[in-house]
């Protein structure tokens, strides 16, 4: 009996001592990730180039197609084992001569020329514009109960902010954004002849941001145009006094879909190739600024992540995969067709992880996968946070990201990185979203988080 007990106590000691040796390995992998990307990444020099000389990435515009050549260039110089082009149509919209939105015969104000965009999408006024009465609404819902007596013929302005007292501002956008993207079919079934939309963001300047819609079908296209939330708040005290009219222009228009591509590299798994681990950011922009934070931040800190492991001689025992989306903004084209020839290839993604929220500071990491894998998935994953909390990391559920959910069907764990949100949606779909607004070390946190997740999930999987 005595015997079995050392013996016991023997294998324990021994148990122990694997498991210290395993974390102290770890978070000497951990700590070389973090100092590879903090003194030798490539991800802010990509960056520069991307946004300053490529610049808005509209898909089927010849800018995206420059930003699909350029990105492709820089993976085959990491030294991989494969990359390559998958093709996926995209819509080609085009935004047309520059928009106006004026309110015409004010008391106050006389004519009054806000800031604005077209939305994503938007059907064009024609060369002449149209002029009618505003009507202002908080929801889609009060165009209904307004019903097409107070409607018809009129422009609809959506006018519901986005909610201050959300300290996540992803929930707050969430919850305002039906307007921008439903509002103006809703507006179109009553009678409406266009609509304004406020601006998606809580700041309150003078930027308006554009984004896609989505006409129903069936449904009368008219043009939707946003206004910068200064502009909205005028317009808005301006209707509590007296009727407005507004003169709309806009020669946005829908042209034929184009062929585009995701750009694809890899490095194969030693032990486990079947296994993929992918990172990921959508490649494509709206026109109006560079699209620094939304998304090439995401697209060079995936890069990134394959860059790290390279340069650190790690080799992997899963197949490591960056894909750059194309099409996310206006269609998820690009996120639909790569899940379609993945499942045709019987491919398994054990983890993938998107990062499209921006280039700042990093906070942690939500996760979301099928109901039935999710909690041992999670609990696997969640085991990481000792390793993680040094470096300021959470991991918690919720979303992913809009391009990898389409994989949720193989059943693995999707993965979003989480930076701190409280700034992204000033730069949002906006002319400001510029390089000059990310800052360097910010960026190369972030690449340094998804590549330390990735380097535990090769290692242990889920």
């Amino acid at each position: 009996m005595r015997l079995i007990f050392i013996f016991f106590l023997v294998t324990v000691s021994s148990f122990n001592l694997h498991a210290q040796e395993t974390t102290d390995n770890d978070v000497r992998m951990i700590r070389a990730i973090y100092d590879q990307s903090l003194t030798n990444s490539s991800c802010y020099t990509w960056l520069e180039y991307l946004t300053t000389s490529i610049g808005g990435r509209l898909a089927g515009s010849p800018a995206s197609m420059a930003a699909v050549f350029y990105t492709k260039q820089m993976l085959d110089t990491i030294g991989l084992d494969a990359t390559s082009l998958q093709d996926c149509e995209v819509p080609h919209w085009n935004r047309g001569i520059k928009e106006e939105a004026r309110i015409v015969l004010s008391s106050q104000y006389g004519s009054y020329p806000m800031n604005c965009l077209a939305l994503g999408n938007s059907e064009g006024t024609g060369e002449l514009g149209l002029t009618a009465e505003v009507v202002e609404v908080k929801s889609l819902d009060e165009v209904e109960k307004l019903g097409k007596s107070k409607i018809e013929g009129k422009i609809v302005f959506y006018n519901r902010p986005m909610d201050p007292t959300q300290i996540r501002t992803f929930n707050a956008y969430g919850g305002a954004v039906d307007q921008r993207v439903y509002g103006a079919s809703k507006a179109a079934e009553f009678g409406a002849v266009g609509v304004l939309v406020r601006s998606m963001t809580t700041r309150l300047d003078d930027y308006p941001h554009t984004g896609t819609l989505v006409y129903n079908d069936g449904i009368k296209k008219i043009p939707a145009i946003s206004i910068s939330t200064n502009d909205s708040e005028l317009l808005s005290r301006l209707l509590k006094r007296e009727k407005i009219k507004v003169f709309l222009r806009n020669t946005s228009e829908m042209l034929s879909p184009k062929m585009s591509y995701n750009v694809i590299g890899e490095i194969k798994g030693s032990e486990f190739p079947d296994e993929i681990i992918l990172v990921g950011g959508h490649l494509d922009a709206w026109d109006v600024g560079q699209g620094a934070h939304d998304d090439g931040a995401g697209c060079v800190q995936a890069m990134e992540v394959l860059n790290t492991l390279k340069k650190i001689n790690y080799k992997p025992k899963r197949t490591i995969r960056v894909v750059l989306f194309m099409n996310e903004e206006n269609g998820l084209g690009g996120g639909l067709a790569y899940a379609k020839e993945s499942n045709e290839k019987k491919e398994y993604h054990l983890a993938a992880i998107e990062s499209d929220s921006g280039g700042f500071s990093p906070r942690g990491f939500s996760c979301d996968a099928e109901v039935e894998v999710f909690n041992e998935k999670f609990k696997s994953f969640y085991d990481f946070s000792p390793l993680l909390e040094p470096y300021g990391l959470m991991i918690t559920k919720g979303g992913s990201g809009a391009d990898i959910n389409p994989l949720k069907s193989q059943k693995g764990l999707l993965i979003g990185l989480r930076p701190d949100s409280q700034r992204y949606f000033d730069y949002h779909h906006t002319e400001i979203d510029t390089f000059e607004t990310v800052n360097q070390r910010e960026l190369e946190l972030g690449a340094a988080a998804m590549t330390s997740i990735v380097y535990l999930i090769d290692q242990y999987g889920l």
